[in-house]
């Protein structure tokens, strides 16, 4: 499994990550105490994925439009 601290994570190396961890649980050719510890952080790369989506929905939903249609202004996500 990756070193890299979840948190420092972009979604690629999460999802990728998280791929791994699910392929691995499905081969069942994991001992138990091992499962569980790839099954935590399983779930943790699955809420870090759902954070990273989200807040790329919030951005686009940030975008504001002009009286043509157009995009006018990118507003960053206050969070």
């Amino acid at each position: 499994m990756s070193e890299i601290p979840i948190i420092e994570m972009n979604f690629e190396q999460a999802m990728a990550e998280l791929e791994t961890v699910v392929t691995s649980l499905e081969g069942s050719q994991v001992a138990l105490d091992d499962s569980i510890s790839m099954y935590e952080r399983g779930a943790k790369l699955k809420a870090h994925c759902e954070a990273k989506l989200k807040s790329a929905e919030e951005k686009v939903a940030k975008i504001t439009f002009g009286s043509d249609g157009q995009p006018d202004v990118l507003k960053p996500f206050d969070g």
